[in-house]
């Protein structure tokens, strides 16, 4: 039987227990996903070495084995306020807790560095499912005029086994089409703002291409004579943006860059409730200026850091 490319399912589900099978489902876990890469297993061995004669190598034996995998999915909401988007349980697996709050009607994820969750992930390739168990990741978030707006999560997990298992049926009508990046639907990059229950206010915004920030997670593998596990070992957030300033805006931000001035920064994409994500920071610093061209028009770039703040880096994910 010839086996095909689009022949793909990938589902994936948060741990009730770390390293158990949270035996995700077609019906309610299936990602719809797109340039999904599977490397081969990473696996560990020793070699069994006797004294003995002849030439030649030894016999290994495998103590460990690790799975990578890396695919994006649509940043869009889940369609009614307060009810989580589907890619919120791969976020939870990457360092983030999820709150469903209300008045208004909102979910929020916010960078914690206690209480880690993990999560299963099984890969479907056209009848033959790869198991990761207890998979912690890093995410990257991009919203660029021009493209559509996606998040890319990267996952270390311990191999959770191989058969030949056909395909689920994968439900994916949860996953909802995210809002254009354009003028009507975006309110650009703000600085300056505050945020208080799902609304934004006050600050200057600023028109850009966009933005594009990286949670800098960094999971490791743990391993001991009694459990072996992936923890998030370290974090460093970071994230671009590119500016169309004037003179004077320029000196402001040039000035903020030496001084290493730490501000809130925000983002919004979409204007339909259940459909709008807000990014926000009340702690970034700009750093590393650059001068770029956009069709012959000075744009300023600068890259982003994320500093922590009473232990963890202050920010939040909010769909509303």
């Amino acid at each position: 039987m010839t086996r095909y490319i689009h022949q793909t399912v990938l589902l994936g589900k948060v741990e009730t227990t770390q390293n158990t099978d949270a035996a995700p489902t077609g019906t309610a876990d299936a990602i719809q996903v797109f340039g999904v890469s599977f490397p081969p297993i990473e696996s560990t061995v020793i070699d069994r070495e006797f004294v003995g004669d002849g030439l030649g190598g030894f016999e290994q034996q495998e103590t460990s084995a690790l799975a990578k995998i890396t695919y994006s999915v649509e940043l869009s909401g889940s369609g009614t306020a307060g009810t989580a988007p589907q890619w919120g349980d791969l976020l939870i697996a990457c360092g983030m807790a999820e709150a469903l709050l209300s008045t208004p009607s909102r979910v929020e994820y916010s960078l914690v560095s206690t209480g880690l969750k993990t999560a299963t992930h099984k890969y479907y390739d056209a009848g033959y499912v790869h198991a990761m168990l207890g998979c912690m990741g890093n995410a990257k978030i991009s919203i660029k005029k021009g493209a559509r707006p996606t998040i890319t999560f990267d996952y270390l997990g311990l191999d959770g086994g191989e058969s030949v298992v056909a395909n689920p049926s994968a439900t994916l009508t949860a996953w909802k089409t995210p809002p254009v990046i354009g003028a009507l639907t975006v309110v650009d990059i703000t600085l300056g703002a505050t945020y208080s229950g799902g609304v934004l206010s006050g600050g200057t915004v600023y028109p850009s291409t966009g933005i594009e920030i990286d949670l800098g997670n960094k999971p490791e593998y743990i391993t001991l004579c009694s459990q072996e596990r992936i923890d998030i070992t370290s974090r460093d957030t970071t994230g671009s943006i590119e500016l169309e300033l004037t003179p004077a805006q320029e000196l402001t931000l040039a000035a903020a860059v030496r001084a290493c001035t730490t501000q809130s920064i925000a983002f919004t994409l979409g204007t339909v409730a259940g459909n709008k994500i807000i990014l926000f920071s009340e702690g970034v610093q700009l750093a590393k200026r650059d001068k770029t061209v956009l069709n012959n028009v000075r744009t300023i770039s600068f890259s982003l850091r994320f500093p922590k703040v009473s232990g963890n880096v202050p920010f939040r994910i909010v769909q509303v």
